[in-house]
């Protein structure tokens, strides 16, 4: 099997400045437009997830929703009726890897192409100490396989439509849990899964940096359905320990995945935005 380094050495006697091999709006707000894109995103009809799918619609994107839901709760109806893009929503179940290149092959031939994919979709840990009878391999494995295995599946697929298409944005959502232990709970399952696929985004930048960009997001706490099971004693002791002293609103997480989706980003790859109101500075 040949190999070609993206990395040349000191030595090479090419001394011409290398410069973007492609033209963008000098209006940098022109650059942040999605107009003509084509966006995906699985858990699109969870909290963050949609909030991510309207921002996207506002800024002119076509919107896939994915979503192991049975409905989108109307959802593409909205984006359509209110921003006048094109949107559809499929069900899928990211843990299967078949299903998640089906769909896929189906959006680049029903839409012409795709551009900008985040990969969004997880599951919470609530069983605390591994040690706890509840915390079962069989709960482990299911973390994993949604958080982890779901990505690399959606990366894998994806990334054949971006190499024959020759660009497109991969974007990874993340965790603050991929940087730091959470306290007062333990959940080191889902740290262990978001610090993964973290580290995939890095390492998927480099393999697709001959035509493609890929970059995680790590939220902070936030004010979702997935916090709702948490006591409100223990949800506040997070309040205390975040600066701005409280959880983000979904609609605080959309500014950083419309970055990275737009040509406002063309030289942001292998990076991680954390929106955590200041919790990881201290």
């Amino acid at each position: 099997m040949s190999f070609k380094s993206l990395i040349k050495p000191e030595s090479d006697g090419n001394l011409e400045v290398p410069t973007k091999p492609f033209n963008l709006s000098k209006n940098i707000l022109e650059r942040f437009s999605l107009k003509g894109k084509v966006t995906v995103i699985t858990g699109g009809a969870g909290a963050i997830g949609s909030a991510i799918a309207e921002g996207y619609a506002q800024a002119g994107g076509d919107v896939i929703i994915l979503d192991h839901s049975h409905t989108d709760n109307g959802l593409c109806e909205k984006l359509i009726k209110d921003y006048g893009v094109r949107s559809k929503f499929y069900q899928i179940d990211v843990t299967n890897a078949e299903q998640v290149k089906e769909v896929v092959n189906k959006i680049d031939e029903e839409f012409g192409r795709l551009d900008v994919f985040v990969a969004n979709a997880g599951i919470a840990w609530y069983t605390g100490s591994i040690l706890n009878p509840d915390s079962t391999p069989e709960n482990w494995r299911k973390v994993i396989d949604v958080n982890v295995n779901g990505v690399f599946y959606c990366a894998k697929y994806v990334g054949e439509i971006f190499k024959k298409q020759g660009s497109g944005s991969f974007i990874i959502t993340a965790s603050i849990s991929a940087h730091i232990n959470n306290v007062p709970n333990y959940q080191t399952c889902y740290n262990t899964s978001k610090a993964a696929v973290m580290h995939m985004a890095k390492g998927l930048a480099v393999e697709f940096a001959g035509f493609a960009r890929v970059n995680s997001v790590s939220p902070g706490y936030t004010n979702t359905l997935l916090s709702e099971p948490i006591p409100k004693e223990q949800r506040a002791k997070w309040w205390g320990l975040t600066p701005m002293g409280r959880e983000a609103e979904t609609d605080e997480m959309v500014g950083s995945y419309l970055l990275l989706a737009s040509d406002a980003s063309s030289y942001i790859t292998g990076s991680d935005i954390k929106v955590d109101g200041g919790y990881t500075s201290i």
